[in-house]
């Protein structure tokens, strides 16, 4: 059998991973399983087929639980993948999701899945809740109201939206936009975990309350978590208030802009004069 490149050895490693954090352990090759060497994490990069790996279906991978995923005891990627590689790795990830129907919300009336955009090298990732009706249309993040005020609090800071990375929780539209259920949110966070692994951003920035949920495994209140920073999957997490929320009470805008600074802070970027959505 020859050996893999490097760029096989990283998808199949990143879609172990994926099955792992779901609490798949066990991979035999196609054929008599006890008479096959177990495909781990370890393994797979070394020597895997892709094509002689079997998966489990859907259905024995959906959370059973409907809890509140433990994010920070999930294991972050162990190789890092070098940058020119990364944009292929999210091709990779977003393969894997396909035509989802692993949760409710494929049959809820959705019309587009909504990966994520932006510089998959990029030090700054924004993470939201999950779609509403101008992203569930084009299949991008952040694209309606909501999406115009968070452009621009990130040209506030100085940058483009280029120049980050946008996604959710869930890639697909709850109905009447409300709260992810937490088996929807289990199930669709995996891949932001791979997303974030990928990306391996200096700094994330949870926008609202379910964000910070799934990326702590745990809730709080926001007023507990914001102003300082916390650590999701390896990279420093700021907690702010979602854009949509902040349309609603733009008063709050004041201390968006101050959680923003931190961030601000710590990637080295001047503070314009004036704050964001002003």
């Amino acid at each position: 059998m020859s050996r893999l490149d490097p760029e096989q050895q990283q998808a199949i490693a990143a879609r172990v991973r994926y099955y792992r954090d779901l609490g798949v352990f066990d991979f035999y090759r196609r054929g008599d399983a006890s008479a096959m060497p177990e495909v781990t994490l370890e393994s797979a990069s070394d020597e895997v087929h892709p094509a002689t790996a079997a998966v489990p279906a859907a259905e024995e991978t959906m959370p059973k639980k409907q809890s509140i995923a433990p994010a920070q005891g999930l294991s972050v990627a162990k190789s890092v993948i070098a940058p020119e590689k990364r944009e292929a790795a999210l091709k990779v990830i977003r393969e894997e999701i396909g035509d989802c129907k692993r949760c409710p919300l494929a049959f809820a009336g959705r019309h587009t899945i909504v990966f994520g955009e932006g510089d998959p090298n990029t030090r700054l990732m924004f993470v939201g809740e999950g779609p509403g009706a101008d992203e569930d249309m084009q299949g991008r993040p952040f694209v309606g109201r909501a999406g115009q005020l968070l452009n621009n609090m990130i040209n506030a800071m100085g940058l483009q939206r280029e120049e980050v990375y946008i996604a959710n929780i869930v890639k697909c539209r709850p109905p009447q936009n409300r709260t992810p259920e937490p088996v929807e949110a289990n199930t669709c966070s995996q891949f932001l975990f791979q997303q974030i692994d990928v990306i391996r951003p200096e700094i994330l920035v949870a926008l609202g309350s379910t964000a910070a949920t799934y990326l702590l495994g745990g809730k709080a209140s926001l007023s507990s978590l914001r102003g300082r920073f916390h650590e999701a999957r390896g990279s420093k997490l700021i907690v702010t208030y979602h854009p949509a929320y902040l349309l609603r009470d733009p008063r709050q805008k004041k201390e968006a802009w101050a959680d923003l600074q931190i961030a601000m802070k710590e990637l080295g970027l001047k503070a314009p004069k004036r704050p964001a959505g002003e």
